[in-house]
């Protein structure tokens, strides 16, 4: 195999224009299924504060014919809270970058902004789910931050060996962070432990979120079934039968839970969220910024200001420490 004697090839020509796709493919994920299912509130203060109640146990309440009545005092309320804190994110791009002809985008500053609002998504996902943090009331060198779900739960927790709750201290008025405990494998029996125990509480949790590879765990819990199979494809039909490797909804005595992965949690945390019962609260929901040009460059800031709201943590659950 060769070429003629002469042949002039695009090897050696010069000036061929090049070949830029006018679109930027960017596979990153931007879900936040934590923060996508439960409400959406306004903060009118640093601290966001709301009180929990609960109901006397049944009891015996039967009396005489003309009892002469009996009182007893009623129960308080629980005042609860948790902090907002601040999240943001930050760019300087230059006048040159902005005014030069771009592939995929027309403004630099335009296409920049839109990324760092999806992270600033991300980083409230993460704060939530993401990590075991306390909430934390901040001062002129202290980050103030959001108590974290994890913080929260203390009603129906699973908890490996060594694992102890943290929960909301009334006299700091503060959540603690849970106490990580040795790791174990993720079990059918936890689920139906913390679920029996929510229900027990008076929560109805309809969400099993957890990571990408506790997923895959909860995919293989037996059940009852001995078999998954999907339905057969209607006569004529073009579908086409489907192996079976997943299950998405488990049926407990209890209610149907949606298993719902989300890339950041915590492997060791499954959580059972009732999602009447949380919400985020935004003080400032997603504010641009434009400081004052200090030079040939343009300045944009977004924050956001934001806490978690768990309403009452006896409606959701944990099972934690798992590897």
């Amino acid at each position: 195999m060769a070429i003629a004697t002469g042949t002039f090839t695009t090897y050696a020509t010069v000036g061929i224009r090049e070949h830029l796709m006018d679109a930027i493919y960017n596979t990153s994920p931007e879900d936040t299924p934590f923060v996508s299912a439960v409400g959406r509130g306004k903060a009118k203060n640093i601290k966001v504060e709301w009180q929990t109640d609960t109901l006397a146990s049944s009891s015996d309440s039967a009396v005489l014919e003309g009892d002469e009545y009996s009182y007893s005092a009623p129960s308080a309320t629980a005042r609860v809270g948790n902090i907002c804190q601040i999240n943001r994110k930050t760019l300087v791009i230059s006048g040159t970058d902005e005014a030069v002809d771009k592939a995929g985008r027309k403004s630099e500053i335009g296409y920049q902004m839109q990324k760092k609002a999806a992270e600033l998504k991300l980083d409230i996902e993460r704060a939530c789910v993401g990590v075991n943090q306390a909430s934390v009331a901040g001062d002129s060198t202290t980050i103030r931050r959001s108590g974290s779900l994890s913080s929260w739960l203390t009603t129906n927790a699973s908890r490996g060996p060594g694992g102890a709750n943290g929960g909301y201290n009334s006299g700091t008025g503060l959540t603690v962070a849970a106490t990580d405990g040795t790791q174990r494998a993720f079990a059918e029996s936890q689920l139906k432990t913390v679920m029996q125990a929510a229900f027990t509480a008076g929560g109805k949790p309809s969400i099993a979120m957890m990571s990408p590879g506790q997923k895959v765990n909860f995919s293989a819990f037996a059940g009852n079934a001995v078999n998954r199979v999907d339905n057969a494809p209607a006569k004529g039909s073009t579908a086409q039968m489907a192996i079976m490797a997943a299950a998405d909804v488990y049926k407990s005595d209890f209610g149907n839970l949606t298993a719902v992965p989300n890339r950041e949690c915590r492997t060791r945390d499954v959580f059972l969220l009732d999602p009447r019962y949380a919400e985020i609260d935004y003080l400032r929901p997603f504010e641009r910024d434009k400081p004052a040009k200090t030079g040939d460059a343009e300045k944009r800031a977004l924050l956001v200001e934001w806490t978690l709201v768990i309403k009452n943590e006896a409606a959701h659950g944990v099972i934690a420490d798992l590897s």
